[in-house]
């Protein structure tokens, strides 16, 4: 007896099972839950886009998307065609006992009937003061910040529609007039975003709204951390990557990779793509040119590419 209590007196206390984990650790997990369920699933995405823009919330931004910085718009006849051409705006600022021309009359009925736009006068030397001295004529437009999309929006709004995506990318495109025709031709052939750099390149100023002639407001642009890992990030989802290259492999009549869901890449008029980027692509593709120009700038290769690509899907 004094040796069986001698054993029990070596252990810490009394012995605890499983509680049922081993039990319950064999028993099956249930069926797989559909696409729509899953945490991170495309399908998921896109119906949690449908059901927000149902209930009409905001879409949540995620990293890599967020907002640009506010924008003046400087000067009557830039203010007055910015106004005209539907730029976003949230306050106009006029100059205290300005001369009141006709463009500023027109600025003002402009401003009035499009609706929640702030009216402010202000002294000159404040005027002076928010433009650094710029020749602001007595009226100044603030621009708001725009809010970028993320490059996966663009892939679930295209499972939104039951459609293969049709994206473009722009690798090294600075001027902002450039991007403004890029979302226009996008949003004419039916394409679902564009997608920019988040540094070094044309961001969604006053100059690329005037230059989307207002189809900004319903193609998304979405803005990329880092485009190599967005393109790569694409291609991880079924997406063929299309760089436009002069010395492309392959001619663009002859790439079959338009049919499906495809990124259009397109570099700087002068450079071309990145080396980085040229790699990540599947295919690079040329457009010929019989008349013989080097380049096309990026608004007009992206047009020609997509209406391709527009053509192929009918």
């Amino acid at each position: 007896m004094a040796a069986n209590n001698r054993r029990m007196s070596g252990k810490k206390g009394a012995q605890v099972g499983s509680g049922g984990k081993r039990r319950r650790g064999l028993e099956g997990k249930g069926p797989t839950p559909p696409a729509e369920m899953r945490k991170g699933h495309a399908k998921q995405r896109a119906a949690n886009a449908k059901a927000r823009r149902a209930t009409g919330r905001p879409q949540q931004q995620r990293r890599g998307g967020g907002r640009s910085t506010s924008e003046l718009v400087v000067g009557r006849n830039p203010v007055y065609e910015a106004l005209r051409d539907g730029v976003p705006a949230s306050t106009l600022y006029v100059q205290q006992f300005i001369d009141n021309d006709e463009r500023v009359r027109e600025a003002l009925q402009l401003a009035a009937e499009r609706g929640g736009i702030n009216l402010m006068e202000a002294p000159r030397p404040e005027l002076d003061r928010m433009t650094n001295g710029l020749n602001h004529q007595g009226l100044v437009l603030q621009v708001p910040p725009y809010e970028y999309a993320h490059p996966e929006d663009l892939v679930a709004a295209a499972h939104d529609e039951g459609a293969d995506p049709l994206i473009v990318a722009l690798d090294g495109v600075t001027d902002p007039r450039n991007l403004g025709a890029v979302v226009r031709s996008v949003s004419a052939f039916g394409g679902h975003g564009v997608v920019v750099p988040e540094r070094r390149a044309a961001g969604m100023t006053a100059g690329a709204w005037k230059t989307s002639a207002g189809t900004a407001a319903r193609t998304p642009v979405a803005r990329a951390t880092n485009l190599t890992r967005a393109l790569e990030s694409y291609q991880k989802a079924g997406i063929t990557v299309v760089g436009l290259a002069a010395d492309g492999e392959a001619e663009l009549g002859d790439l079959e990779a338009l049919d499906g869901p495809v990124v259009i890449v397109v570099g700087s008029e002068g450079k071309g793509l990145s080396r980085l980027v040229g790699e990540t692509c599947d295919f690079r593709v040329r457009i010929p040119m019989p008349g013989g120009a080097e380049s096309l700038n990026a608004g007009v290769a992206a047009g020609i590419v997509l209406y391709e690509a527009a053509r192929r899907r009918r």
